[in-house]
């Protein structure tokens, strides 16, 4: 049986592969909503391992808000973090030192901001590498992301670390998408927009809405949305 590693990976190349064109829209639709549910398995625990993102990298919350420290590596979190909040945090001159999450504490106009010091991510961490998907189920539930960056490869790191969470639907500096969702009994799939869609065809709608299961509901775009938004706004209700 095909792990959901394989999985994922069978279908990045069938997409791959398949030109989008009229024909293809909606096989690329379903795909693209199959991808992200799978990789919304990869991060769920394995049964019986309970409901965090595995040992050494649940942290009891505290504070009104928390960010997570995301980056390659060996690029300063550890030593940010011990900076920011006086709290002790491996460091060392050789990858991976930080093999679990480690928290801390800042005060700001007396409001207690929690700090998560994350193990590094490397590409392809979306996939399954390296401690890829529980740094990112951590990093799911932070109010704040900060990226760290290498200053030797700023841009590159960036561009990495960037799409490695979007994989997982995790969408930097971007505003959630204005899409509106309710199921109903019966009477099929109603759409409705706004605004003109220039990314999305019906047949990627009604594509995505299938994978999911939903085949009556009410759609609303109030902005151009691709297809990712619309899968984005459904893996939110779920």
């Amino acid at each position: 049986m095909s792990t959901t590693v394989e999985k994922i990976k069978a279908i990045e190349d069938e997409m791959a592969k398949t030109q989008k064109n009229k024909n293809t829209e909606y096989h690329l639709g379903q795909l693209k909503a199959k991808l992200a549910k799978l990789r919304r398995e990869l991060l769920a625990p394995a049964p019986g391992g309970g409901g965090g993102p595995g040992i050494g990298f649940d942290v009891a919350r505290t504070g009104v808000a928390t960010v997570g420290f995301v980056g390659f590596p060996s690029v300063g979190k550890s030593t940010l973090l011990s900076k920011l909040t006086g709290t002790h945090s491996e460091v060392a001159a050789y990858e991976f030192t930080t093999l679990t999450t480690v928290p801390g504490v800042i005060r700001y106009k007396g409001a207690r901001i929690q700090m998560l010091d994350l193990p590094g991510i490397i590409e392809g961490a979306k996939d399954g590498r390296g401690r890829g998907k529980q740094v990112i189920a951590v990093a799911r539930t932070c109010n704040l992301i900060f990226i760290v960056l290498d200053v030797n490869k700023p841009l590159q790191h960036k561009r990495i670390i960037e799409h490695e969470l979007e994989g997982f639907g995790i969408r930097i500096n971007k505003e959630p998408p204005n899409i509106i969702v309710k199921k109903k009994e019966r009477g099929g799939i109603n759409i409705t927009n706004t605004v003109p869609l220039t990314h999305l065809t019906n047949d990627e709608i009604r594509a995505v809405m299938s994978e999911y299961r939903m085949n009556s509901a009410d759609i609303s775009f109030r902005c151009d949305a691709t297809v990712e938004d619309l899968i984005d706004t459904l893996e939110h209700q779920n």
